[in-house]
């Protein structure tokens, strides 16, 4: 076979399986705005479910999937770039390292609910949290630490060599280097991770069903350990396990269509972010 011919075959196969995917995509962001858009108004968005949940808002499932984000990035993000730098800059390439980064690798792709069972004897059982915010949040950090750690380390080894020898030849100490230079180069890939860990925190039932969930709250949280509603298993309960499964049909779209926008919103902040540091790099 001619080599245009075939290239311009695989060309077309890889152009079909494209748009394909692309397709399916918007199908389905098209079938959840379709069925979920009737519902969405200022009452739905900013008061509680009522009537069984068959009625009223998702005010109360909205703070506390955004208690349950930032909770869990503010306990993940430090702890998860500053293992990174470890494991990349001082640690070497040893033995040791590689079996850190393989078990990292393993607890990446363990299941969601075995963090969530873990979360339970430790923090709720062992720590005495209960179920509560605090007792969430650390088990959806721990759920996305891995994610954070790899993307961290890719975004380090994206940095030349020779800016770390730049630096160390001027004079800086191994720990200046890293803070001014090294970091801020890699801060646009870090944000990829933070955009990543973000996206899977604010989609997850499992881990919060077993730590901080509750089935029907209609009021905010007065302090961290506090239980509270979410987005992702509020949803579930209403397409699930309803006093009237029918008759709640829309507002569970309603709240699919509205975790999706918050996804969004989050992810566009992010990248405005890693935007942000890009440009700030290049132009130092």
């Amino acid at each position: 076979m001619d080599k245009k011919l075939s290239q311009r075959i695989a060309f077309i196969i890889f152009r079909i399986l494209g748009i394909a995917v692309v397709g399916i995509l918007f199908w389905i962001l098209g079938f959840i705005i379709y069925n979920g858009v009737g519902v969405i108004n200022w009452e739905f968005l900013t008061s509680a479910p009522t009537e069984g949940m068959t009625s009223g808002g998702i005010f109360p499932a909205i703070v506390g999937t955004m208690y349950l984000i930032i909770g869990s990035m503010i306990f993940a993000f430090p702890l998860g770039v500053m293992s990174a730098i470890y494991t990349n800059e001082y640690a070497g390439n040893s033995w040791i390292v590689k079996f850190i980064r393989v078990m990292t690798n393993n607890l990446g792709s363990i299941p969601s609910i075995v963090f969530g069972l873990f979360g339970m004897a430790l923090f709720v059982n062992t720590l005495g949290f209960g179920d509560s915010i605090i007792a969430g949040s650390l088990t959806l950090g721990l759920l996305v630490l891995p994610l954070i750690i790899r993307t961290t380390e890719e975004a380090l080894k994206a940095v030349p060599d020779s800016y770390r020898t730049g630096s160390l030849a001027l004079g800086a100490t191994k720990l200046q280097t890293i803070r001014r230079v090294v970091l801020p180069a890699a801060l646009p890939n870090i944000t990829t991770g933070l955009i990543l860990s973000i996206g899977r925190v604010s989609g997850e039932t499992a881990p919060i069903l077993f730590t901080v969930a509750a089935y029907f709250l209609p009021k905010l949280p007065e302090s961290m350990y506090d239980q509270v509603m979410a987005l992702p298993y509020h949803l579930y309960v209403i397409a699930t396990s309803g006093t009237d499964i029918e008759a709640s049909r829309p507002i569970a779209y309603g709240t699919a269509l509205v975790l999706i926008v918050i996804v969004l919103f989050m992810n566009i902040l992010a990248t405005i972010l890693r935007r942000y540091f890009g440009k700030k790099v290049k132009t130092n």
